[in-house]
């Protein structure tokens, strides 16, 4: 299962990164503010173009030469971006036209034997689209013209970004296996957890976060089912990776998380959940990815009831409710024991199908106890359901009217298929399409 590609947003401070991010993201990411220096830490986005998927890194904006910690920290964290990218998109700004800073920069990336496209932002309108010839004395190509603000020219953009990104490599037969990433913030113990599994000390474990670098691959077989550990380097909380091969860790970190089936999401047993607990959960679930929650240190925690904080735990991670959660201690063996049967379940939900005729029993019923969707005179009809894929499980619904499937109600159904059939561990896809039956 092939990692998606990665495509980094490199420029000086104020060009526009943020919101070229969002536009083709098609949705708001990044904080975008009118003045330089908003994005300090780097943002990861899933971007779709003509059957081709890659993730979009905004950094933040370069200033070359300062010697702030702040601004060192930015400079080391676009290096990273360069470093493991697979495409670079050099934005700058051609209502400010060529200036120093983007001479320097461009004197860096022709060093760097990575694809990229020159794109001139904030070409608003046709006199400025002809002013971004000026930025061919940067010596890397042609600039493309387009107002990320405005959404011109994204299309032609997209279509550059595809055409550099690698070919995917031609589909091998492999024998089914089972992959599962570790993932979590620095120091809530994954490695100390991935040798507690294999039953060894197979990799190396230290105090100091951040030890494991490099994702690490290792292969288990548990009562005859062949499985993949995948060992990520720590995420750290934002604001707080100023060390570029933290960032490039943390961009491995998200790639496993693709490469993987089942993500076991590690937390600390001692501390709240974080807002970098939150983000990491919610590239889980953006991803479609079976997670599965543990709770590590557990012998250390104080006056805390597996039941309360579960609840606790849940409230805060409410988009991953369905997730299960596990009480461990990886330094003393405790629980470790429930973890692999825990994944095999989930993983076996994953690929669950059912008969048209038992998702219509549900949804029809359902649909009969709850005040359907209505906006003016029309009402929403649900005229059928069917399971279309699994891996994740994924059901297509038919209706009257997709404008009237509002998110609550869309929440409503995915909570009833989950009350009926289980589904534990994994996202579930809910399509809404108009029409009466299956094509």
């Amino acid at each position: 299962m092939a990692s998606k590609p990665i495509v980094a947003i490199i420029g000086r401070q104020n060009v526009g990164k943020s919101t070229l991010l969002n536009r083709l993201a098609g949705k708001r990411v990044a904080i975008v503010e009118d003045q330089p220096g908003t994005t300090r830490d780097r943002i990861f986005a899933n971007v779709s173009w003509q059957g081709v998927d890659f993730i979009l890194v905004d950094t933040g904006g370069l200033e070359l030469g300062a010697e702030s910690a702040i601004a060192q920290g930015v400079r080391q964290q676009a290096e990273a971006a360069v470093s493991e990218a697979d495409a670079i998109i050099f934005l700058v700004d051609v209502m400010a036209g060529v200036v120093p800073a983007d001479q320097e920069i461009a004197d860096q990336l022709r060093q760097v034997s990575k694809p990229m496209v020159l794109v001139a932002n904030k070409a608003d309108n046709s006199r400025l689209e002809a002013e971004a010839v000026e930025f061919y004395q940067l010596g890397l190509g042609e600039p493309l013209p387009l107002s990320a603000y405005h959404g011109q020219g994204t299309s032609a953009l997209l279509d550059r970004i595809i055409d550099l990104l690698p070919s995917p490599p031609p589909a091998e037969a492999e024998p089914e296996i089972m992959k599962m990433a570790i993932v979590g913030r620095p120091n809530v113990g994954k490695s100390t957890l991935l040798n507690a599994l294999l039953g060894g000390p197979r990799v190396l474990v230290d105090e100091a976060p951040g030890t494991t670098r490099d994702a690490i691959d290792t292969s288990l077989d548990f009562g005859g089912q062949s499985m993949l550990l995948i060992d990520t380097a720590g995420i750290r909380r934002r604001g707080k990776r100023g060390v570029g091969v933290e960032w490039y860790s943390a961009l491995r970190a998200l790639r496993a998380i693709d490469r993987a089936d089942i993500a076991l999401l590690v937390l600390d047993a001692t501390e709240l959940v974080t807002a970098q607990d939150t983000h990491i959960a919610g590239y889980i679930q953006q991803a479609a990815k079976g997670i599965v929650l543990v709770i590590n240190k557990w012998d250390l925690a104080v006056n805390k009831k597996p039941v309360e904080f579960t609840r606790y735990i849940k409230s805060q991670l409410k988009f991953v409710a369905y997730a299960p959660a596990l009480y461990v201690s990886a330094k003393l063996g405790q629980g470790v024991k429930k973890i692999i049967p825990e994944v095999l379940q989930v993983y076996q939900e994953r690929f669950r199908r059912l008969a048209t005729a038992e998702v219509n029993e549900v949804i029809q019923r359902a649909a009969k106890t709850h005040i359907l969707p209505r906006v003016g005179g029309k009402q929403l009809k649900i005229r059928y359901a069917t399971q279309a894929e699994i891996n994740p499980p994924t059901f297509v619904f038919f209706v009257n009217d997709t404008k009237l499937v509002h998110f609550s109600y869309q929440r409503y159904l995915e909570n009833k298929l989950r009350r009926s059939f289980g589904f534990a561990g994994t996202p579930l896809r809910l399509v809404f399409k108009t029409g009466d039956k299956l094509c």
